[in-house]
């Protein structure tokens, strides 16, 4: 059974869509929940805090903007206020500037990474001393199919996606030891981000709660640590940066000529590895070059 009676969530962009879905699917749980997003009046989050109260949850909704780090802050002093802890936090919020890169407009290009990205930073930083007090946390992120394999027209999204990943990765490293771990759903669903982009028939099998389950089990007590998960019409699989085989190449032959003539070795990945951080790279390299420097006849 997964475990999360009790705990205290914030699910950002929660107003609707992916948001509403994780919010609901963890008060469901018991689960007690900031339920945030930026709506203007709040009808929103207060009409998902409306749902999770009338079927005997407990919830309260926040309107602050993920990218005002004040704002960010006083959320979080709130909930550990009302409810002495925060033992997770979804980051979901998120917004659209699609265009080809040649017509995107720099300031859309900001807009996307502040919200995606920064918005992401600014609430995992505001969270993560007090799971490091109580040894503590799960932190999800959400990326993007199109930060991991890229789609026309998105480049801030996909750089600010990607970003994410990469940030995932790293938190999940200092996290370990202090009991905080740190995922990523990649979900592919219909939203209001979504509308237009998707056809009717698709969308009706790619709703926000076929992929709930997931955002829930990652953040569980029972979560793995550092994983992507792919999520959309009830199916699941993890994505993961492989590694093909390495090839030395002796000093002789480190030119760009001899890459070009190796480049079917180098780029098989056939039989590829996964690393756990930048230094395991580096060690490999290393062992590797040393290895077959000794075998080279002097």
């Amino acid at each position: 059974m997964v475990g999360l009676a009790g705990q205290v969530a914030i699910v950002t962009g929660a107003g609707g869509g992916l948001g509403r879905a994780h919010a609901l699917a963890l008060a469901e749980r018991g689960v007690k929940v900031v339920v945030n997003d930026v709506d203007g009046d709040g009808s929103g989050a207060a009409a998902v805090v409306a749902e999770i109260v009338g079927s005997g949850g407990e919830a309260v909704a926040c309107e602050a903007d993920i990218t005002d780090v004040a704002a960010v802050q006083e959320m979080v002093d709130g909930a550990v206020e009302r409810w002495g802890r925060v033992d997770i936090l979804i980051n979901n919020a998120g917004i659209l500037r699609d265009k080809s890169f040649a017509k995107m407009d720099l300031a859309d290009f900001r807009k996307v990474v502040d919200v995606h990205l920064m918005g992401s930073v600014n609430c995992t930083k505001a969270v993560w001393p007090h799971m490091v007090a109580q040894g503590y946390g799960r932190i999800l992120m959400t990326t993007s199919a199109s930060g991991i394999y890229g789609n026309f027209g998105q480049a801030n999204y996909g750089a600010a996606k990607s970003a994410l990943v990469g940030l995932t990765n790293v938190l999940a490293i200092e996290g370990e030891r202090k009991g905080i771990r740190v995922n990523a759903l990649a979900p592919t669903a219909a939203t209001r981000m979504t509308d237009g982009l998707i056809s009717d028939e698709d969308a009706a099998k790619l709703g926000p709660e076929t992929i709930a389950p997931g955002a829930v089990f990652l953040v569980s007590e029972q979560a793995p640590n550092g994983v992507v998960l792919g999520a959309g019409a009830g199916v699941f699989a993890v994505s993961r940066m492989l590694e093909a085989s390495p090839v030395f190449l002796p000093e002789a032959e480190r030119t760009a000529e001899h890459i070009a003539a190796r480049w079917d070795e180098i780029s098989d990945v056939s039989d590829p590895h996964t690393l756990g951080s930048a230094f395991d790279q580096t060690n490999l390299y290393v062992e590797l070059a040393e290895r077959a420097s000794a075998e080279i006849p002097a």
